[in-house]
């Protein structure tokens, strides 16, 4: 018999200050159904929050041992949805009143495979514009 589902709640924040914020309900085990509800706060939110947001649920151990992810958020959450279209397989998005429901396959291992080769192309785009701009260079 299965236990009782885990619920946890994460939350993203810019300058001492919550900008956006997640529920995240997994059940008991592997291979399950992550069911997840993204909310942004109201304003001006610096880009790659929601994204961060979208990676610190779906890096939980918990969400990594399910199979598949359903997630709500806010219609017009463009960088929410294009980063789990990156993360995620045989994605399908539609509307639902205000929100927008995706429904999709989890890559497995994907922060171990991924995440780190990211992080390097960003240093090397970072360097090559201090270099670029001067800030990098020794006379």
């Amino acid at each position: 018999m299965p236990g009782p589902d885990l619920r946890q709640h994460v939350e993203v924040s810019d300058d001492d200050r919550t900008v956006a914020t997640a529920e995240v309900t997994t059940s008991e085990g592997s291979g399950g159904t992550a069911r997840v509800s993204l909310h942004a706060e109201p304003g001006h939110i610096s880009p790659g929050r929601r994204a961060s947001l979208v990676d610190a649920v779906l890096d939980l151990p918990e969400v990594q041992e399910s199979a598949r992810v359903e997630a709500a958020f806010r219609l017009g959450d463009c960088e929410s949805l294009h980063r789990l279209q990156e993360r995620c397989e045989d994605v399908s998005t539609r509307p639902a009143g205000w929100s927008a429901l995706v429904d999709a396959n989890l890559r497995s291992g994907y922060a171990r495979q991924h995440v780190p080769a990211v992080m390097d192309e960003i240093e090397r785009d970072r360097s090559r514009d201090q270099l670029a701009a001067g800030q990098g260079a020794e006379d």
